[in-house]
């Protein structure tokens, strides 16, 4: 079984997230599971240099940001309730993250470990790094103290890898992904297409764990899974997100209409009129039949204040299916 978490390693559910993950493994008779770690950004707002955070906790935006990780605070204070929870969860050391950070290279670095050693180094170089946060007091923005970690997890060229740049593309993808399939929380846990947001107790993941070991993988083609993943970025109004994550299906298959239609459409809801009406004016006439590109390239004449030329092709869309019109 492979159990992705995605998780922000600045939310302090995500530590206790994993601790009771490992609970509701010892408890699973059903085979092996592989964890891994998947990026999310609980604050895209932090600065690219680490500020203490007792100067930033009164931050209006730092508060909402706070709301993408785990549970509501309590009324005895998020902080109180998650240093308690940390201790009874075996996490041991003065509990309290001294920096708000931005965890982008940290999850760089996350992703590397995978690529260079599997899921058992990821998991290792995570576990580092969320000490380092929360117990330790460190900046994990900084790339001495990220190539510290490596060193230390076993994951030799991590700095190296670091300083090169490498991971940032994958990061971004994988940012993307998470947001198209729906993850709105740190920790959010994924096994075969089910999920469970939130650090949840060990009995509930366990729970979790039985129910989603029945249900059988996904096994859709890279290709299609990633065209599904555009399609609900466009659903959530994020077309340029889409089109990033587009892009590797642009250049190897750029001569499919289903990729060309959905970058049109990318293009339309991103203003980038003049691109869309170059794809569409070749798909309209590749595909005479097509009712939907002539919507499309009717409505994005119409945004580009040609009108008469708009006309045509909307009623013609009308006629071809009248649920267009």
């Amino acid at each position: 079984m492979r159990i992705e978490i995605w998780a922000d390693p600045v939310c302090p559910w995500a530590y206790i997230g994993r601790r009771r993950l490992d609970r509701a493994l010892k408890d699973r008779a059903e085979g092996a599971a592989e964890v891994v770690w998947r990026p999310y950004r609980i604050d895209p707002t932090a600065p690219t240099v680490s500020e203490p955070i007792d100067e930033v906790m009164r931050d209006p935006f730092v508060e909402e940001s706070l709301r993408a990780c785990g549970p509501e605070p309590t009324e005895e204070g998020e902080l109180v309730r998650v240093s308690e929870l940390a201790e009874a969860e075996g996490i041991e050391g003065d509990w309290g993250a001294a920096w708000r950070a931005n965890s982008h290279d940290a999850h760089r670095l996350l992703v590397l470990a995978e690529e260079e050693g599997g899921a058992d180094l990821q998991d290792t170089v995570a576990e580092r790094i969320l000490r380092a946060h929360f117990v330790e007091g460190r900046d994990i923005a900084d790339h001495t103290v990220l190539s510290a970690i490596a060193t230390d997890a076993g994951f030799i060229r991590g700095g190296e890898r670091m300083a090169a740049g490498d991971g940032d593309r994958r990061v971004r993808e994988l940012l993307l992904t998470g947001k198209a399939e729906g993850v709105r929380t740190s920790p959010t846990f994924v096994v075969h297409g089910m999920s469970l947001p939130g650090a949840q107790a060990p009995a509930l993941m366990a729970d979790f764990l039985a129910e989603a070991a029945l249900r059988p993988p996904r096994e859709l083609p890279e290709e299609v899974a990633r065209l599904r993943r555009c399609e609900a970025l466009l659903t959530r109004r994020d077309p340029l997100g889409a089109l990033e994550l587009l892009q590797p299906l642009l250049e190897e298959h750029g001569s499919d209409r289903s990729v060309r239609l959905l970058a049109a459409r990318a293009y339309f809801h991103s203003a980038q009129l003049g691109r869309a009406r170059r794809l569409l004016e070749e798909l309209v006439a590749q595909g005479s039949d097509d009712a939907y590109a002539h919507l499309l390239m009717g409505h994005t004449l119409r945004r580009q204040g040609e009108r008469e030329l708009a006309e045509p092709y909307l009623r013609l869309a009308a006629v071809m299916d009248p649920a267009l019109a």
